[in-house]
């Protein structure tokens, strides 16, 4: 694998990009692994790199069923922040911010993680008490760069919002994380697939699992479109596919639903918003930001039917359109580019599922709702140390299937000073 430099950039670029390698091999797959991990995703990619640099376990292949970024991982609006206040969540969400501050060092490739500020506007006093409270624990726990700002402050820094006295919804305030912000999905992936690459795993594209194959409480072998492969642990790391894949275990209905999340992006425009920007008020549920290209990324509430299609409908287009011209209505005449839709693996309590499960090969990395792009690093790290050690960190040990049975529940949503704001 080539390592960048800045020379080897600019002599390539003397020389037509002619000098560059492949950055990962396409291998074929071998009839049995230590690890296998399904899903070629952000999660997974993250895994399978972690699993090999921090446990020495490189003996690994990353089943994906399309090809690298062509899920969930490339359908997000790529907001990065780690303002979650319960417990588990919390340690969480900071230390995979952690890694996301260092990551595009670690992977030797920019992931263009931009820290723009994640800006939560307030509507109310009420909102300003509880998010105040909120930020009080992120100080008190490990973020220093939590702040609430003022009215005052806000139209200083962010001047063309919409707060004329007759605006829909009236913004008192901000709850503002400073070390939050976006990053390029596809680099994201790219960048883990080079790292893991170049520790000796094998990223197996377009290989989709058609049937799991048990024997006395393990699992034997998965049954591909290239194949039968074994592995001595299995992962599943496939988002909203996760139903139809447990499904094949024959282990009974998880605690999760499927739905779809649509996401939107403009023509470019000359730079508008250094920040992103979320509200979530009065039933409306809306965030965005400006990409590097210009475009503004935008996005709001799930398509609340079950689903796995890959593509969106009508009555949540106009109300992101709608939410959108109440809080930026300077985006009245911008026109919409192209919307896309993810596939939501959304859990009963809004938190993820890192954990084992009742075969005892088989762990499961689930459950992600809004957060699973934010959450890469960090789900990464854990799982991998979970499959190598085959116990849960402490982080994670209540982000489990059992936790509903003991009345653990992880009641968040995804959200950080609101209950009701996602993003």
């Amino acid at each position: 694998m080539t390592r960048f430099s800045a020379w080897n950039v600019f002599v390539n670029g003397l020389t037509g990009q002619k000098g560059w390698a492949r950055q990962w091999r396409d291998p074929e797959p071998k009839k049995k692994y230590d690890v296998v991990i399904v899903g070629g995703g952000l999660h997974g990619l993250a895994t399978a790199y972690y699993l090999a640099k921090n446990h020495g376990i490189k003996n690994v292949a990353i089943l994906e069923k399309g090809w690298l970024g062509g899920g969930n991982a490339g359908r997000n609006t790529t907001i990065v922040r780690s303002n979650y206040a319960r417990p588990g969540n919390r340690e969480f969400y900071e230390h995979s911010l952690r890694l996301w501050e260092n990551l595009s060092h670690e992977l030797n490739y920019n992931v263009m993680f931009s820290q723009r500020h994640h800006v939560a506007l307030l509507h109310s006093p009420a909102a300003i008490d509880a998010a105040a409270r909120n930020y009080n624990i992120f100080r008190l726990t490990g973020t220093p760069d939590a702040e609430i700002w003022d009215l005052e402050k806000l139209m200083g820094t962010i001047p063309h919002l919409n707060y004329g006295p007759n605006a829909r919804f009236p913004i008192m305030g901000a709850a503002v994380q400073k070390r939050a912000g976006t990053a390029r999905h596809d680099a994201v992936a790219w960048g883990y697939a080079r790292g893991a690459d170049s520790l000796g795993v094998d990223i197996i594209q377009n290989c989709e699992v058609t049937s799991v194959k048990r024997n006395k409480g393990k699992v034997v072998s998965l049954q591909t479109s290239r194949g039968v492969i074994e592995g001595n642990k299995i992962g599943f790391a496939v988002a909203g596919n996760t139903s139809r894949l447990w499904q094949m275990t024959g282990l009974g209905k998880l605690p999760i639903e499927t739905h779809k999340l649509q996401a939107f992006v403009s023509e470019p425009l000359k730079p508008l918003l250094d920040h992103v920007v979320v509200f979530g008020i009065g039933g409306a549920h809306f965030y965005i930001s400006q990409s590097d290209k210009g475009g503004m990324v935008f996005g709001g509430d799930l398509d609340w039917y079950k689903s796995y299609a890959q593509r969106g409908n009508l009555p949540i287009v106009q109300d992101v359109a709608e939410a959108a011209m109440s809080i930026l209505p300077c985006l009245g005449r911008v026109r919409l580019l192209r919307h896309w839709s993810g596939v939501m693996d959304m859990s009963m309590d809004g938190s993820h599922f890192i954990c084992k499960t009742p075969l005892d090969n088989l762990y499961l990395n689930a459950g992600w709702n809004y957060g699973g792009f934010k959450a890469s690093p960090g789900s990464g790290w854990y799982f991998a140390d979970l499959i190598a050690n085959d116990r849960p960190d402490p982080v994670i040990e209540n982000h489990d299937l059992k936790r509903f049975e003991r009345g653990v529940n992880i009641d968040e949503r995804g959200a950080g000073p609101d209950p009701k704001l996602h993003g």
